[in-house]
């Protein structure tokens, strides 16, 4: 009698023992992984907040964006005649997309210039609106809305968006799901230029 007591006591020991170790392991992986989700989102708001410094156009354009053929139009580096520099960079997050822009005010003659050049080798070719708007016009392409505005996300109709590119990488039936586009934006009567690039 007492030898089945004394097993039955050592049973129970040996139980609590090995629940109280799963109970400590559980609450430790707990505490890592909950401090590793903290982490990311405090680090993470980098990450998904939209960028307008200008003074990170460089880094942007150099080191950040990762297809070079999409930003090839873009200057290299800000122009020193430049004014009313506006930037506006969104690395994309989750299911949303990434979009790079640069808008500035330069000479009525280099306006001129550029929009002449573009003009030429623009596959695509709107008056003002957004990309929701040329998207869902007959054989159009998603472009851009204007992230470097302060009051609205469509462009004037003063403004010519002349689409460099635009590829649909999306599914049959699903067309324009992911893909990406690129080009400029030009108004010529306010001698702007908003040189754009979307992936999604």
């Amino acid at each position: 009698m007492k030898l089945f007591l004394t097993d039955r006591r050592n049973t129970s020991t040996h139980l609590v023992k090995i629940a109280m170790i799963f109970l400590l392991s559980l609450g430790s992986l707990g505490i890592v992984v909950g401090s590793f989700l903290l982490w990311k989102a405090s680090n993470n708001t980098d990450y998904t907040e939209t960028i307008t410094n200008t003074t990170r156009y460089g880094e942007i354009r150099q080191k950040i964006w990762s297809n070079k053929e999409q930003i090839k139009h873009f200057p290299q580096e800000i122009p020193e005649d430049a004014t009313n520099l506006r930037l506006a960079y969104f690395p994309g997050f989750s299911q949303g997309g990434s979009y790079f822009q640069l808008r500035m005010k330069q000479s009525p003659e280099k306006i001129k210039k550029v929009l002449l050049k573009y003009r030429e080798i623009a596959k695509h070719k709107y008056k003002g609106g957004n990309t929701n708007d040329h998207a869902n016009l007959p054989k159009g392409v998603p472009t851009t809305f204007f992230y470097t505005s302060d009051v609205q996300e469509s462009f004037p109709t003063t403004y010519e968006i002349l689409v460099l590119d635009a590829e649909n990488k999306g599914t049959p039936g699903f067309k324009w799901n992911h893909g990406d586009s690129y080009g400029v934006a030009i108004d010529s009567s306010a001698s702007e230029i908003v040189y754009w690039a979307e992936a999604w």
